[in-house]
């Protein structure tokens, strides 16, 4: 366990609607950069995190960016809310793509073969991207953490 001051924490406020928690939690997080605790990413002019831990879904979401949601095409937010999440739960909080691509890292679970070997091939077309394809990284190195699971379907070469 690592040793975390409470006053370090920023956590989502749950007393609100998905919407005003998704529109206060951006306006926390614009006062940290302005703040100077989270630095900006001059590629991208959005917040830049060291580490995000992301799950990735049998479908290929990460965050709660769904396939085929229009939340995946959202470009100027830095946190935006879903009310029809097609897993429970139906309404949640998540950072949006720009966020997510200004991040050193993203990083996946296990047991999602079939996605990662998608995500990975080399036969990706634009009109079938999986959420997880869209997290590519426009100011740094995208570094998969994965186990023999996930990684199971991809040929050695």
């Amino acid at each position: 366990m690592v040793p975390i001051p409470p006053g370090q924490v920023y956590a989502i406020n749950d007393a609100l609607s998905a919407e005003g928690a998704a529109d206060d939690y951006e306006v926390c997080l614009k006062q940290l950069v302005k703040n100077g605790v989270i630095s900006m990413s001059a590629a991208t002019g959005f917040p830049r995190f060291d580490l995000q831990l992301l799950g990735m879904g049998p479908d290929g979401h990460i965050a709660s960016l769904f396939p085929g949601h229009p939340l995946v095409n959202e470009k100027e937010r830095w946190v935006t809310y879903i009310k029809d999440s097609p897993k429970p739960p139906p309404e949640r909080i998540t950072f949006t793509f720009p966020v997510i691509n200004s991040s050193a890292y993203v990083v996946t679970g296990a047991g999602k073969a079939a996605a990662v070997q998608k995500a990975l091939s080399d036969k990706q077309t634009s009109s079938d991207l999986l959420p997880v394809e869209m997290a590519v990284l426009q100011d740094g190195e995208f570094t998969w953490f994965t186990d023999k699971a996930a990684v199971s379907m991809l040929q050695n070469k």
